[in-house]
């Protein structure tokens, strides 16, 4: 005897299909996301090393501007604003984002403090 195969009722041939066509874009909005929030945290480690950076310029009676600028790669150079206050220096850079209005509402901040050699 052969088996037969039967095929399913009520017109689901496809449905799985279907599915999978429906869900691509909430799954490319969360890979979107996902990334966006990988980039933020990298760009906030990179914040965090200019700061320092320029934290410890400042202590060494150097420019923490340049300092701090010099500390990030070319892409961040042109997203970062850098502010002295004191000891303190803060350095905020906008991460890229393949998403503009995601990108233009994120800004990481880090921030570092040092004392003037004596």
């Amino acid at each position: 005897m052969r088996a037969e195969r039967r095929r399913p009722r009520g017109g689901e041939a496809g449905q799985a299909s279907v599915e999978l066509v429906a869900c691509l874009p909430a799954l490319l909005l969360a890979g979107l996301l996902g990334l966006q929030l990988l980039v933020a945290g990298y760009t906030l480690t990179l914040a965090d090393g200019a700061a320092e950076a320029g934290a410890l310029a400042l202590a060494a009676d150097r420019s923490p501007e340049d300092a701090a600028r010099a500390a990030l790669p070319g892409w961040a150079r042109d997203q970062v604003r850098i502010d002295v206050d004191g000891g303190r220096v803060e350095v905020s850079v906008r991460p890229p984002s393949p998403l503009a209005a995601v990108g233009e509402r994120l800004e990481v901040t880090s921030s570092a403090a040092a004392k003037a050699a004596q």
